[in-house]
């Protein structure tokens, strides 16, 4: 009886108690989790009594509440309908009000709503949402980890300036539509920098690493011979032809430090001062806040739960005070954000310019590091103990636990998800689109209790409809694409609501699969979706093509069943597409024939192969088409490894050809790309595709 209470409480808070796992098979949650997500819920299960207290509870407010914390409509769908029907006004956000009885008479935007039931009255924040996003005409683009390619005046990593000449030359001599690169998102503040894009310190504000340096206004008014010093601190870091070399972050952002501290103790002029003036008070206390958690994390380091007790609550007197006196670093730290958004602002001007229709896409992580900024300056909007992750499934059998809290969704959802709306109206800033990592955290996130095991974890849920009505909002205020990636254990439901909202989904050409684990005919793939061969935690083609992930995984100790096993699957899902790719006409040598070499490690048919995967997405309905730039350049190395931290340098390949030897940004023009030949007729493509329904 207890545990049914136990479950029944659960269930009122969003937490499963049950779930479907990868394999079709249905799991009960453990009782030990539930009381352990209820309480980082801020729910009262220390007992029996407590856990029947804390149900009555709940019931009396689903009684008595007129209506949820925020109510998101959209035009046509009509008004939400509380229990007891109370009536329902709106108050305009220009002026004025009118009867909720149709969402069609409500304009789109933030209003507030209000319910009125006897003497009794509630009032929250309305959201008219977009019915959908417009679909994107069709396009191609570059899926890029942006610090994998440096060229040769970077001071060892890919940056912005790295972006906006591989965005225009990509556009202007390929006919790319897009280009998609990694998380910008903030880092630590003082080395070491932790190496994934995916665990940042915020997901609200941009990371300075990617600065180019004399592309700073401060730096082209400097006497020569002070450029030439500055310019010499990058001199180390510049690519010396060796791809075994790891990325080192820590080494580019401390040169780049050293720089910026130079250029930001000059003197500014009055228009320049003006400018900084108005961008602080555009970005308001959110920039604030965040300048002064990078002051404090360089002096006590980057994880604020160990800071001192005092400075822990962003709210504090204590910071306050040190914000005062550290205010000379407060200004340094949104004087990098303000250059972040000039350059930020100059790539996706220069690839439009350069004829791309949706320019650079850039993408969001699910969340943030534990002890990082975003979860300090929104503290109470954190769920403690918690972190984010995935359940066991076929690629990660182990399950992962991404080291992440995770928003409370009701604390959320009471803050009407102004966070949320900050960092999507960020990205959306000065971008043509916006990829969402792992889509469903728009819907649910899997919450592992902190020490347990991944697959000790269970399923939380948020108010998607809300969360989705944001998105759209922001977007379609934007002129922008939205992409999920909606791959893995992913509920029905999730991908026909993203659907209805104009969201794309991402089709990847090894996972996709008829019931019977045949390749999925082209036509038969989703229209509105990114379709790419892999992903950036799979190796690229060349890598895959001749079981690279299958010796690593094995190496690493990270199979769950014998290599054979791996190896046989691997053969079949290989043959398959050999197959298909040779009765399409894409690939004309037998399939005996490249599977045979393909066994033995012959190079011979990996081009074609290339070039024939690609072709394939050509011919799908998909609405855009992503080419990873390690595919185009025959790389084999994999960026990422899941279920390793340090075991393999995740995040820190440099972009290599199949021989292993560096690519430059520089080398791309004159190089030979199998990848994108298909590709370059869709830039005509748009006009001769149904644009279907917005």
């Amino acid at each position: 009886m207890v545990e049914e209470e136990l479950a029944a409480l659960a269930r009122r808070y969003g937490v499963a108690t049950r779930y479907t796992d990868w394999r079709g098979r249905e799991i009960g949650v453990a009782p030990d989790t539930l009381r352990s997500v209820l309480a980082a819920l801020g729910v009262d299960v220390s007992s029996p009594a407590a856990v029947l207290e804390e149900l009555e509870r709940e019931r009396e407010r689903e009684r008595t509440r007129l209506l949820p914390p925020v109510v998101v409509a959209r035009p046509g769908a009509g008004p939400p309908r509380p229990p007891g029907r109370p009536e329902l006004t709106v108050e305009l956000a220009d002026g004025g009000a009118l009867p909720f009885g149709d969402g069609e008479t409500v304009p789109p935007g933030w209003h507030r709503l209000h319910a009125r039931l006897g003497d009794r009255h509630e009032s929250v924040p309305l959201l008219v949402a977009p019915r959908a996003l417009a679909r994107p005409e069709r396009a191609w683009g570059f899926t890029v980890q942006l610090y994998s390619v440096p060229s040769s005046a970077s001071w060892g990593i890919g940056d912005l300036h790295d972006l906006a000449d591989l965005a225009s030359w990509s556009a202007r001599d390929l006919g790319a539509g897009f280009t998609l690169i990694n998380p910008l998102h903030a880092t630590e503040t003082v080395p070491p920098v932790g190496p994934s894009p995916y665990s940042p310190m915020s997901r609200r504000f941009a990371a300075p690493l990617y600065l180019r340096v004399e592309d700073l206004p401060e730096f082209a008014a400097l006497p020569a011979a002070d450029r030439d010093r500055l310019s010499a601190l990058g001199a180390p870091l510049r690519p010396d032809g060796d791809a075994a070399r790891p990325i080192d972050r820590s080494a580019a952002w401390t040169a780049k430090l050293q720089a910026l501290e130079s250029l930001h103790r000059l003197p500014r002029g009055d228009a320049e001062q003006r400018e900084f003036a108005e961008f602080r008070a555009r970005e308001g206390g959110a920039l604030t806040l965040f300048a002064t958690w990078s002051a404090l994390s360089e002096k006590h380091g980057p994880d604020w739960r160990g800071w001192p007790a005092e400075l822990r609550d962003p709210g504090s007197r204590a910071v306050a005070g040190e914000a005062v006196r550290l205010a000379d670093r407060v200004d340094f730290h949104s004087w990098l954000q303000w250059r972040l958004d000039g350059q930020l602002a100059a790539a996706q001007r220069a690839a439009r310019d350069a004829g791309m229709p949706i320019g650079i896409v850039h993408d969001l992580a699910v969340g943030v590091a534990h002890g990082g900024a975003d979860s300090w300056m929104y503290r109470d909007l954190f769920a403690p103990g918690m972190s984010v992750g995935a359940p066991p499934d076929e690629f990660n059998q182990r399950g992962q636990d991404w080291g992440q809290p995770p928003w409370h969704p009701r604390r959320l959802a009471e803050a009407a998800y102004a966070p949320f709306r900050d960092m999507l109206a960020a990205a959306f800033r000065h971008g043509g689109g916006l990829r969402l990592d792992h889509a469903m955290q728009v819907s649910r996130l899997w919450w592992v209790p902190e020490g347990g095991s991944p697959a000790d974890g269970t399923y939380v849920r948020y108010d998607r409809d809300a969360l989705l009505g944001c998105l759209a909002w922001e977007a379609d205020r934007a002129g922008a694409v939205v992409v999920g990636e909606d791959l893995g254990t992913v509920e029905p439901e999730v991908r026909e609501a993203l659907a209805a909202h104009g969201v794309l989904g991402t089709s990847l050409l090894w996972f996709e699969q008829d019931d019977r684990g045949r390749p999925r005919p082209a036509r038969r793939w989703r229209e509105p979706s990114l379709a790419t061969v892999g992903t950036h935690d799979m190796p690229p083609v060349t890598g895959f093509v001749h079981g690279d992930h299958i010796e690593l995984r094995d190496r690493l100790g990270l199979l769950t069943r014998p290599r054979a096993d791996e190896e046989d699957d691997h053969r079949r899902r290989l043959a398959g597409w050999v197959g298909v790719l040779h009765a399409e006409g894409l690939l004309p040598a037998p399939p005996e024939t490249v599977l045979r070499a393909l066994a033995d490690g012959s190079a011979e048919y990996d081009d074609a192969v290339v070039a024939a995967l690609h072709a394939f997405l050509v011919r799908t309905p998909a609405r855009l088409v992503g080419v990873s730039l390690a595919d185009a350049v025959g790389e084999r190395r994999t960026q990422n490894q899941p279920g390793t931290v340090d075991e393999y340098p995740n995040w820190r390949v440099p972009l290599a050809d199949a021989a292993g030897r560096p690519v430059l940004l520089d080398d791309l023009p004159s190089r030979a790309l199998p990848a994108v030949e298909p590709l370059r007729s869709m830039a005509g493509e748009a006009g001769r595709v149904s644009p279907g329904s917005p």
